[in-house]
């Protein structure tokens, strides 16, 4: 984490206290002073200059940021110089160019013990962990390390579709010794994993020391979720919800639910043309206004995730509400006047079939789909056409759509597998073709 003096330690303690503090209770005064905070930092860059002194009639006011806006014209958001960030990111580029992203030390401190102090109650002393995601360029992998330093706990990072040391043949390797308690991986990558060990034979034996399998990196559904915890006998849980541009906006609890990070960030819900604080129920686009940003302060970001809201979910002891996070807007799938979306989709393949993945090929238009699945190593083919014959069944029932054509195959494209690196839905899982007929 880059503490190095007793300034660092300072603004480590201050996080420490302020976020074990505020995740029990956030009262309208620490909101009202934190907002304010980030206000007046974000008054010092040339895209919010002309916002005046902090009030709450002012901020509800204030226009909501479009990420294209953010896109257009990164550093205009930014305060201070380049030279002044301890490290320097860039987005994925999944919805459009590359965002650069400078995080100061206090952009990484108070992001990493937000999200360790939430963590506290899945990861736990003893915990050997491995992270198996991109560490080039994106913060996901940092953050998690610094976690794990943050906890004490012993860690390895070895993502295996980089080209380098960490192939898959090391992987395997590393695992005999590590014996990972813990596993941070995007679903797509944990699911390509699970396919080698399966056709090396050695899925049971490597998966024995296997408790917990942390995903992030894109949009797990339930129906994947109990699927790599079934192949693993492990809980799978859906561990974070962020973006490089704002740090991280939820954490998982011990019951497997996200909560919303409320001592970091505040949020709002926007249908497009009203935007309205949090209720405790509902849905919409999330708009976030980062509470702890330095680097490039934000305010009232639209982030183009559709969520679901609810103050009634989870049982756990964290009092904040949870979030589903349903997928960007700009993903859904429109195929013969019907939108399709990765949890209506994911509910039926990983539901209904065993495959281990899918891509779905449409055409320009939208005219028509075909679904491909693959087909999970072993399989009895005789079976297949139970499955095939299930989720053509349930197209109509549950999506509104007839499939074109539904198929296994042996295996799929490594973009579908890649994961943390392509969070979009329709850069990994859909394919333009000219024709599906």
């Amino acid at each position: 984490m880059l503490i190095r003096d007793e300034a660092g330690l300072r603004l480590l303690r201050q996080a420490q206290e302020e976020t074990r503090s505020a995740r029990q209770r956030t009262d309208p005064e620490f909101l009202t002073r934190k907002l304010s905070e980030a206000w007046a930092r974000a008054a010092k860059s040339q895209a919010f200059r002309d916002i005046g002194e902090f009030s709450w009639e002012r901020f509800e006011r204030l226009p909501v940021t479009t990420k294209d806006r953010l896109k257009q014209d990164p550093w205009s958001f930014a305060v201070g110089e380049l030279s002044e960030a301890a490290k320097y990111y860039e987005t994925t580029g999944t919805s459009g160019r590359v965002t650069p992203t400078p995080r100061r030390l206090e952009d990484m401190v108070w992001n990493t013990v937000s999200v360790a102090e939430a963590w506290r109650s899945v990861l736990t002393t003893g915990d050997r962990v491995a992270i198996l995601l991109p560490s080039d360029i994106v913060p996901v992998a940092d953050l998690v390390v610094s976690v794990c330093e943050y906890l004490g706990l012993p860690h390895a990072r070895a993502y295996p579709f980089a080209t380098g040391i960490s192939d898959w043949d090391r992987l395997a390797g590393l695992w005999t010794t590590l014996r990972p308690t813990a596993v941070f991986a995007a679903p797509g990558v944990l699911i390509q994993l699970t396919r080698l060990l399966a056709q090396r034979g050695t899925l049971a034996d490597l998966s024995g020391s296997v408790t917990k399998l942390m995903l992030l990196g894109e949009v797990s559904t339930p129906a994947l979720r109990t699927r790599l915890g079934t192949w693993w006998d492990a809980t799978a849980h859906d561990v974070s919800y962020g973006s490089t541009e704002t740090g991280t906006l939820a954490a998982t609890c011990a019951r497997g639910n996200l909560h919303l990070l409320t001592n970091a960030n505040h949020f709002e819900l926007t249908d497009g043309t009203r935007t309205t604080p949090l209720p405790a129920d509902g849905t919409g686009r999330l708009v976030v206004t980062p509470l702890n940003l330095h680097a490039r302060p934000l305010l009232r970001l639209d982030t183009g995730d559709e969520v679901e809201i609810s103050s009634t979910r989870c049982d756990c002891p964290v009092p904040t509400s949870t979030v589903v996070v349903r997928g960007r807007s700009t993903d859904a799938l429109r195929v013969r006047g019907t939108d399709l979306s990765v949890h209506a989709v994911e509910e039926i393949v990983y539901g209904l079939t065993p495959a281990t993945g899918y891509l779905i090929e449409t055409d320009e238009a939208g005219s028509g789909a075909r679904l491909l699945l693959e087909r999970p190593h072993g399989s009895d083919r005789t079976e297949e056409a139970l499955a095939l014959d299930a989720v053509r069944r349930a197209g109509p029932e549950r999506l509104g759509l007839e499939w074109d054509a539904i198929a296994f195959l042996n295996s799929l494209p490594s973009t579908t597998k890649s994961g943390g690196s392509r969070k979009s839905w329709k850069r990994t899982n859909i394919r333009v073709v000219e024709s599906v007929r």
